[in-house]
């Protein structure tokens, strides 16, 4: 839930720059100046099991326009992400004070040098934000009925938290956060290992695991007990309180990437569709936080400048009573154009269902057209063909900085580990919007398994560049026996070139995941009339 330990060195080293102290010399609250008028002082966060939260608040030079006219100035709370501290909204603490806001930053329990145990968003996190706020309206000018919340990745899963059990919450700005825990480590019921994996190694040098979080991480590794890291993933979502958002009537802003690897977009936009409330959602290229990274810098950021423009919205009452903005904005892939939307429905207005075709003698079917059914494709199962969903953080990184996904040179793709299908040449450039979803047949020899679907833009010379995949597994089916298997891909927006072609890879094994089919076993991939192999493409 951080975008790397670089992160760490980049944003100390900023925020040491402006003058505060290093989280592990700091003595007890001291107040500095930060800024011209602006004061800073850190402070010891008492917490009501006794846990001392370490935090930074920034409060404005009397004055500054923003307070009402007991001189009380909306308050702004932001929870540290994964393995950062306090100092990480630094430059944001700074530019909301000057702005007229209090900011409180805080690291989160089980962090650094805050007390306890790492709790995940759990219930302990969760009483903190409350005990956070408490303490803030007690202890700087900050006014009750102007409340909001800003958090990054760990920070963005505890602002909708937040917003889920305490109604003060007026306004909160989720980056890079989750709406749904279980589906961002077991979509498609498959582990998400690369992901846990990185997650545990920056916890482990900056954090206490909490036995609990200890044993979770172990049974997901060891794919054991999965019905139990489901339930306690269940209780940390926000999905599953969303009911109590919209009762509160908090006003949520969303903004994820096409490429997080931590937190897939689709979650993120299943959680938004469910929202009743003053909502917004922003989706651009990038990996898990990288969207946000020049704003830890105190550079220009345009997430951060929108999450600003529905803080000041919605707890300073500019811009009248309704956001002129369309709810949904979407920066596409590969060419940077933005789109706005009404709403997520509105994303795509159809679906193309492109069937899939048996293999010709080079070991391609046809996707699209008159492709026949009554085939059956077999690959050797548990082997990597080559076509992966990249390198967790860095190759949504790479999309967003360079606009090179992870790539394959597909006549070269081994059809012994692979299916692969491929379109003829668009005529007129296609523009995908939402999830594309693999149907087809499977027979395996084992009774589990996991199909990995990935859709390619490839283009004259047969250079493929991923657009989206998604993983699926299976178990409890009899060897030999088809059985129908639907395959989500998670949701994207890219346009297709005229002259290029879509091209479906599936296989059965990615370093990214946790997958469950065994080497040396056998899964076909079929269609049959009564049920013929598609995909289902969503387009605008």
């Amino acid at each position: 839930m951080t975008t790397s330990v670089l992160v760490t060195a980049l944003v100390l080293s900023g925020a040491l720059a402006t003058g505060p102290a290093s989280a592990a010399s700091r003595p007890g609250p001291v107040a500095t100046a930060a800024s011209p008028g602006l004061s800073f002082r850190r402070a010891d966060i008492p917490m009501k099991d006794g846990t001392v939260l370490k935090a930074d608040v920034f409060t404005p030079a009397p004055g500054t326009p923003g307070a009402d006219r007991r001189g009380r100035y909306p308050l702004v709370v932001q929870p540290a992400s994964w393995g950062q501290n306090d100092l990480e909204y630094i430059a944001q603490g700074r530019q909301l004070a000057a702005d007229g806001y209090i900011a409180v930053t805080y690291t989160v329990r089980g962090f650094w040098r805050s007390g306890g145990e790492v709790d995940v968003a759990g219930p302990k996190d969760v009483g903190d934000v409350s005990a956070v706020i408490d303490w803030a309206l007690a202890h700087t000018p900050a006014d009750r009925q102007r409340i909001g919340m800003v958090g990054l990745s760990l920070g963005g899963g505890l602002t909708l938290m937040g917003a889920a059990f305490d109604p003060r919450i007026k306004a909160v700005a989720s980056l890079s956060g989750w709406g749904d825990l279980t589906d961002s480590l077991y979509s498609g019921r498959t582990r998400h290992l690369q992901a846990a994996a990185l997650l545990d190694a920056v916890e482990t040098p900056t954090g206490r695991k909490s036995p609990e979080l200890s044993r979770m991480l172990a049974d997901l590794f060891a794919d054991r007990d999965l019905s139990k890291v489901v339930a306690w993933a269940h209780t940390r979502s926000p999905a599953t309180y969303v009911d109590r958002i919209n009762a509160h009537g908090t006003a949520v802003f969303l903004a994820n990437a096409w490429g997080d690897s931590i937190f897939n977009p689709s979650q993120m936009t299943a959680f938004y569709q469910r929202l009743t409330v003053p909502k917004r959602l922003e989706l651009r290229p990038g990996d898990h936080a990288t969207q946000e990274l020049t704003s830890l810098l105190g550079l220009d950021n345009a997430t951060w400048a929108s999450a600003r423009t529905w803080l000041d919205h919605h707890l300073k009452g500019t811009g009248g009573s309704d956001d002129p903005r369309k709810p949904v904005e979407l920066e596409i892939r590969p060419n940077g154009a933005h789109e706005s939307y009404p709403d997520w429905r509105a994303v795509s207005s159809r679906t193309a269902h492109l069937r899939l075709g048996g293999p010709d003698l080079a070991g391609t079917g046809a996707l699209g057209g008159t492709a026949g059914t009554g085939w059956r494709k077999p690959v050797a199962g548990g082997t990597d063909s080559g076509a992966d969903g990249g390198v967790a953080e860095l190759s949504g990184a790479l999309d967003q900085a360079v606009g090179l996904p992870p790539t394959v040179f597909l006549p070269l793709l081994p059809r012994r580990s692979a299916a692969v299908w491929q379109s003829a040449p668009a005529v007129a450039a296609q523009h995908l919007r939402g999830a594309a979803r693999l149907h087809t047949q499977v027979t395996a020899s084992a009774s589990q398994g996991t199909a990995f679907a990935y859709l390619y833009d490839v283009n004259a010379l047969g250079v493929g560049k991923l657009i989206s995949h998604g993983p699926q597994s299976w178990s409890g089916k009899k060897p030999g026996r088809a059985f129908p298997l639907d395959v989500p891909l998670f949701t994207a927006a890219y346009d297709l070139p005229a002259g290029h072609r879509l091209a479906l890879v599936v296989d059965t094994k990615d370093p990214l995941y946790g997958g469950r089919t065994p080497r040396g076993s056998e899964v076909s991939f079929g269609s049959t009339p009564a049920d013929p192999a598609e995909l289902a493409l969503p387009l605008r």
